[in-house]
């Protein structure tokens, strides 16, 4: 035997020796035929009733965005079920621009006590348009300084004025060219305008727009909670047999008001407003979808454009060309309009009211603020409005909204009238 044989059988006798006090081994023996996956029926693999129901309803997630050095740690919650009476908090602002009044309106919706769950914002973001050149530098840092709120909790995004960009006209700019083989030299660079809308909006937000049929970004529909919320376009065609008046003709029937009985409708172009600024902008489309608002029993209206307005609940459909009745009259089958364009954009405050007051307003109020919707169930939804200048808590304006399928209103007058 040589040498390196009787190491390898000292090896194995040793190792032998080592493991022949081992433990127990028990003496049971499964079946010995594979197992079976559980059948896709099973209750335990239920999918949540309703056509293309989300599965996690009110979960908490942690996501993490940047590499190395650049990772930082955000969360959201997902939204709860739809249901008439599931509790669900919004939060409103407008025309927020990037001011220190700004600051103080965000600011201010975040420490209010009532907590909202998503934000509906009724347009005009940064006001970079308002800049030389259309400085898009200025969506960028809008977008940093509305991170405090938008990498936590949905905002729902409307597009107003602000956001077209439309600037077709070439801009001529003298400038210096460097290059590493020569001196700088001056030269004459030129800049061809932005002939497409909304451009700088669509490359950085995006919209549920094709889950709900639309074919473009800036009108579409999506629930929460007991809500409906249509999202309409101020400033792209709504004229009958535009693409968005066939949207929304279609859009309609799909609301069921046994599951989401709160119809919500955002815009930024305000149709009931008496203020002088952007006074009856609105008019044409309001002509064009008022009574579709009645039929359909929309509850609210939110818009955007000038700063603190409420309605009474009005209608003027029986407007025409000809019959000469052209004022807004009390109709309590109409929604109420609540104009919140009061972020604090470097605008300032729209301040020239008409005097006296209308009959269809019924509250109006010159400040920056935000505003907190609070839907309890399917009958009742509390609204109040907070100015900057109030404490968190307190409340500049409120209105207690009764469902108009759940909790009707009768309109007609008494036999004895």
């Amino acid at each position: 035997m040589g040498r390196f044989e009787g190491f390898y059988l000292s090896v194995v006798l040793n190792s032998f020796l080592l493991f022949c006090h081992g433990g127990t081994t028990s003496r049971y023996v499964r079946r010995l035929e594979a197992t079976a996956d559980m059948p896709l029926d099973s209750d335990v693999f239920c999918v949540p009733p309703g056509c293309n129901a989300p599965q996690q309803y009110d979960t908490k997630y942690y996501y993490m965005v940047g590499v190395g050095q650049t990772e930082r740690t955000f969360w959201f919650l997902t939204p709860p079920k739809p249901g008439p009476d599931v509790p669900y908090t919004v939060g409103l602002i407008g025309e927020l621009g990037q001011s220190f009044d700004s600051n103080i309106t965000l600011t201010h919706y975040e420490n209010n006590p009532l907590k909202g769950q998503t934000i509906l914002f009724v347009g005009d973001f940064s006001y970079a348009d308002t800049y030389p050149n259309h400085d898009n530098n200025r969506w960028d840092i809008w977008g940093r300084f509305v991170e405090r709120s938008t990498a936590y909790q949905p905002w729902i995004w409307t597009v107003g004025n602000h956001e077209l960009d439309f600037a077709p006209q070439t801009v001529m700019l003298l400038g210096f060219i460097f290059s590493i083989l020569a001196l700088p030299r001056l030269t004459l660079i030129v800049l061809q305008g932005e002939t497409k809308p909304f451009q700088p909006f669509k490359h950085r937000y995006r919209t549920p727009h094709r889950s709900s049929g639309s074919t473009e970004p800036f009108w579409y529909s999506i629930k929460r909670g007991p809500a409906y919320i249509i999202v309409l376009a101020s400033y792209s065609a709504y004229g009958k047999y535009t693409p968005q008046y066939m949207w929304l003709e279609q859009e309609f029937p799909k609301v069921n008001k046994t599951e989401t009985p709160w119809l919500i409708v955002l815009m930024h172009s305000t149709w009931y407003n008496s203020y002088d600024y952007h006074y009856m902008e609105g008019e044409t489309m309001r002509a064009m979808y008022e009574l579709w608002f009645i039929k359909n029993k929309v509850d609210v209206i939110f818009a955007g454009h000038v700063h603190g307005e409420r309605s009474e609940c009005i209608s003027n459909i029986a407007y025409n060309l000809v019959n000469g009745i052209c004022s807004p009259v009390k109709d309590l089958s109409a929604p109420v309009y609540i104009t919140i364009g009061d972020g604090g954009n470097l605008e300032g405050l729209a301040t020239i009211m008409t005097e006296p007051q209308p009959k269809y307003s019924a509250f109006r109020d010159a400040s920056f603020g935000h505003a907190i919707s609070s839907i309890k169930n399917r009958t009742h939804t509390y609204y109040g409005w907070h100015r900057n200048q109030d404490g968190c808590a307190v409340d500049g304006d409120t209105m207690w909204f009764f469902n108009r399928f759940w909790h009707p209103i009768d309109d007609s007058p008494d036999d004895d009238s």
